[in-house]
């Protein structure tokens, strides 16, 4: 009875782990992870294949064949294949555990950084094509097409990202799960200007921006990453934080680049803790006044909670009604937006 107790618990222990490992291969595909060590193939004949030089050998000639559908490689050098998992083995010099062990601790797939990038990329080339896009933009007060460039905005027209991703060797299955394919398999950002979130030289996320009916507001699934360019921020004494993206692009134009966005009023903790590592760093907020007081209130929470960490804020008022964004396209100038400075407040 114990035996077969014994032998009852390996083959969940059994069948449980080779769940996982699919579930693994799945989350960092092969090419995903080629990819992310810097190998770069060439497609190959009509299927998802891509052939390269292989990193196991030294060689002069590609000979290392990536089938991305069936998530296999195979040498014509050194006579090595297999899956993912192989792989690591062969090129790390570790054990089946250990393999699993580092695939295990690797973070955000490869494969979906590089479709976010390269979808960015994609609607970077798109806006100005699109003179909606154009329109939409201009209607919004965002008229430089140097800052354009810089803040690499761009347009989803739909209809062809797909093609275009996988293409690049993405699978239809990767870019639904990274949601840049909606459940129909068409462009999730259809019809909306389409700003990059950058991290650390990353794109963590990208944010869309309906120029029809749709909701106006979209992001991939997952974190938006921290403050917005903040790598280029921090380096100000004082900091201005706004709600959107918009807001952020109206104000660099008017030439107040010391200016961040949270992707709205709620920091998340590493959000806050970017906006607190500094305690000699002046915060001013510059949070939408609206008529039910819902960006007042959150703005006074916002300065109180850095307060309590000694990090001096500044409440800055508008007009009522007004973001940012909308303030400059009513036809404010950038000393009309400084006078609202020099009248910030603290608690």
């Amino acid at each position: 009875m114990l035996a077969a107790f014994s032998y009852a618990r390996l083959r969940r222990q059994n069948r449980t782990m080779g769940e996982d490992l699919e579930q693994l291969k799945q989350r960092l595909p092969l090419l995903d992870y080629l990819r992310q060590q810097n190998w770069s193939g060439r497609p190959a004949g009509q299927g998802r294949e891509f052939v390269g030089l292989c990193p196991l050998h030294p060689e002069s000639r590609p000979s290392l064949y990536v089938n991305a559908r069936k998530n296999l490689f195979y040498c014509h050098g050194c006579g090595q294949g297999g899956d993912l998992i192989r792989f690591v083995e062969l090129s790390l010099h570790l054990s089946f555990p250990q393999s699993l062990a580092y695939l295990q601790q690797q973070g955000v797939p490869a494969g979906a950084a590089d479709a976010r990038e390269q979808a960015a990329a994609f609607y970077q080339q798109q806006f100005p094509r699109h003179p909606e896009a154009l329109r939409y933009l201009e209607q919004r007060g965002v008229h430089d097409p140097t800052l354009i460039e810089e803040l690499r905005i761009g347009y989803a027209p739909g209809g062809n990202l797909r093609r275009h991703l996988t293409n690049q060797g993405h699978s239809l299955e990767s870019l639904h799960r990274d949601g840049l394919l909606n459940p129909q398999g068409g462009d999730a950002f259809y019809r909306r200007v389409v700003l990059p979130c950058c991290q650390e030289g990353q794109v963590a996320n990208l944010y869309g921006r309906s120029i029809g009916t749709d909701f106006p507001h979209r992001f991939l699934p997952g974190p938006k990453g921290g403050l917005f360019a903040w790598e280029s921020v921090r380096q100000f004494s004082s900091v201005m934080l706004v709600e959107g993206l918009l807001d952020l692009a109206v104000l660099w134009q008017a030439g107040f680049r010391n200016t961040t966005c949270a992707f709205g009023t709620h920091l998340t903790p590493f959000q806050f803790q970017q906006l607190s590592e500094q305690p000699d760093r002046v915060v001013y907020i510059v949070f939408d006044q609206d008529e039910n007081q819902a960006g007042q209130r959150t703005a006074h929470h916002l300065a109180r909670r850095l307060a309590g960490v000694s990090v001096p804020a500044r409440l800055v008022q508008l007009p009522a009604g007004h973001d940012p964004n909308s303030y400059f396209v009513a036809g404010a100038a950038a000393a009309d937006f400084a006078g609202c400075l020099e009248g910030a407040h603290s608690l």
